[in-house]
Parts: structure tokens; sequence; C-alpha cells
């Protein structure tokens, strides 16, 4: 196996401003805005939006973006695991199969909620009770799936002796 470079651009500006965003969303959505309200509404679809771009720059973005790079595969997450099990850790330019499929689950949250937040306001479901508590559990979810991904980018950034979280800032994933 080759040495990893000790420096990498991996995440172009189009990926760092989509996970910025997002996360300020979030934050916003969740401690800021009041639910219900309009600015809640249109930083929900703000979020949806950025997922759909997102989505779609996975098909036609630079290398590291496209999903073909990064699909959590069985083989890819059985490889990954397995070697994480021996102690071992793999450099992946990327993200590593667990964190693409943590991408991708937070992702899909956000979609759901985007959903769950606009059948709220037709006709059909508005004051429904079970899409309102969908909606607050979907949220619920994507929080302690974004603390675990924040945590899980601290300790593997860690483990792998690389600035994960200043790549996501730079574009450039260092190894120390």
């Amino acid at each position: 196996m080759s040495e990893a470079p000790r420096a990498e651009r991996v995440w172009d500006p189009f990926v760092r401003v989509f996970h910025w965003s997002l996360v300020t969303c979030v934050v916003l959505n969740q401690w800021v805005l009041e639910e219900g309200d309009p600015p809640h509404e249109w930083a929900g679809y703000t979020a949806a939006g950025l997922v759909g771009l997102r989505v779609l720059w996975g098909f036609i973005g630079p290398r590291h973006a496209r999903f073909a790079d990064f699909w959590p595969t069985p083989q890819r997450l059985r490889e990954h695991l397995a070697a994480l099990g021996r102690g071992e850790h793999p450099h992946t330019p990327g993200h590593n199969p667990l964190g693409a499929l943590m991408m991708l689950a937070l992702m899909g949250l956000v979609l759901l909620l985007g959903f769950t937040g606009w059948l709220q306001g037709t006709d059909m479901f508005w004051g429904n009770e079970a899409v309102q508590e969908l909606h607050e559990g979907l949220a619920e979810a994507l929080l302690w799936l974004a603390g675990l991904h924040a945590a899980a980018a601290l300790v593997m950034g860690r483990l792998e002796r690389t600035r994960l979280v200043k790549a996501m800032v730079t574009g450039v994933k260092e190894r120390y």
C-alpha cells in the first residue's frame, strides 16, 4: 500500500459551501427561527434545495464530489469495517464508506424534513398531528446523526492523523 500524500485537494468549493450552508439552515431552524413561521419554512426549503443541488453535483461534480468515488457499497463497507477491526485506518481521499453512509443518511433526513414540512402546509395535512410528530422526530434524528457525524469527524481525524474539519473549510485534506 502506498503512503498517503501529506496534503491533497479533496473538497471543491461547491461541496464546502453546501456543507456549511446546510449546517447554517439546520442551526437556524433548530435554535433560532420559530417553528411554522415563514423564515423557518424558507430555511427548510433552502436546506432541501441544497441537498437537491448536492445530489446533482454527485453526478456532474469533480472526482471526490461524485457518488461513484465514495458510494458505500456492501463490499466497501465490509472492507472498511474489517480494516478498522484490525486497528488499521485506510487512507481515503474523500469520504470513507462509513462517512459516505452518514452523509447519505443526513441528506435523506433533510429531504424528508422538507417534504413533511411542506405537507404540513397543504390542505390535506394542515394541523395533522401525526405529520407534525413525524417532522419533529425527523428533526430530532437529524440532530443526533449530525452530532454523531461531527464527533466521528473529530475522532477519525485524530485516528487517521488528518485535519478533517479544516479540510471542510479549505478543501485540502492534510495529514500531520
